[in-house]
């Protein structure tokens, strides 16, 4: 069998050479931004401070095994942590609030990495603690940024990042246990800005910087529902994202991979490229 006067295999061979030089040119394209690149850590460091929901019965654990010299001279140290999956800088995986959504260790990577845009609705949201973004929010960033491209990492800025790990400031109150949900007062996004941010501008993961995707006084987590049921997962207690500009950023979220896990603490960087 000849295509345009080649063997089979001739062809095979001209198509594996093209599809390497393709290959070598993305990698001559691409290499020297990331070479170039600042990184921006958008994580808070687990320890005694990081914030839990209130009425969560555990928090950060880190528990010393062995630490220091051993009787053959030689410095040694391990540790066992403890922790709940959402709380810190975190991912929320579709299985959150949706039973056939991806868990954790199902999400592929393709959801976890790539091109992000930060909306900074800072203003509105210090102004108000239940302040909730909405779709005019997004149309303003988009009348001076462009509209939203598809499959982007949404991150917003309210402003409460300077806050964390003041947990009244953060959270609205100090107090701990049931009796503290009712007094939950920081921003969120708005359920049907969600829902549209999912069907009209197809993003691929949503981000920000306060306890929740859903506003403080929310009782049902709707803006979890609505992202989740699109399998779109969720980054909560987002650090420096004042350290960002509006575009130009890819985002690396690799959180630790749990089996069949419902979230997990999160390692965000992301990659300011010129």
């Amino acid at each position: 069998m000849k295509f345009f006067g080649l063997t089979f295999s001739q062809t095979t061979l001209v198509a594996i050479f093209i599809l390497a030089v393709e290959v070598s040119c993305t990698t001559k394209e691409y290499s020297p931004v990331f070479i170039a690149t600042e990184w921006i850590d958008l994580s808070y460091a687990f320890d005694s401070t990081t914030l839990y929901w209130p009425n969560n019965p555990d928090g950060f654990q880190h528990r010393v095994d062995a630490e220091g010299v051993t009787d053959l001279g030689y410095y040694y140290s391990s540790y066992t942590i403890l922790t709940p999956e959402h709380g810190g800088t975190h991912l929320d995986a579709p299985i959150h609030f949706y039973e056939k959504g991806e868990t954790v260790d199902e999400l592929p990577l393709s959801k976890l990495t790539g091109e992000a845009v930060v909306i900074d609705v800072s203003e509105q949201a210090l102004a108000d603690r239940d302040y909730l973004i909405d779709s005019v929010a997004i149309l303003s960033w988009e009348a001076e940024h462009g509209k939203i491209p598809a499959q982007v990492m949404v991150l917003f800025r309210t402003g409460y990042g300077k806050f964390y790990p003041d947990r009244k400031a953060y959270f609205g109150t100090a107090k701990m246990g049931e009796d503290a949900i009712p007094e939950l007062h920081f921003p969120g996004i708005q359920p049907e800005t969600a829902l549209w941010l999912a069907k009209s501008r197809n993003v691929k993961a949503v981000g920000l910087d306060t306890p929740s995707l859903d506003y403080g006084q929310s009782k049902d987590f709707a803006t979890h529902q609505a992202l989740m049921e699109h399998q779109i997962p969720g980054f909560e207690n987002v650090a420096n994202l004042d350290l960002l500009p509006a575009t130009g950023i890819y985002v690396v979220a690799l959180p630790m991979k749990i089996k069949g896990g419902s979230g997990g603490p999160l390692r965000i960087i992301a990659a300011v490229m010129e």
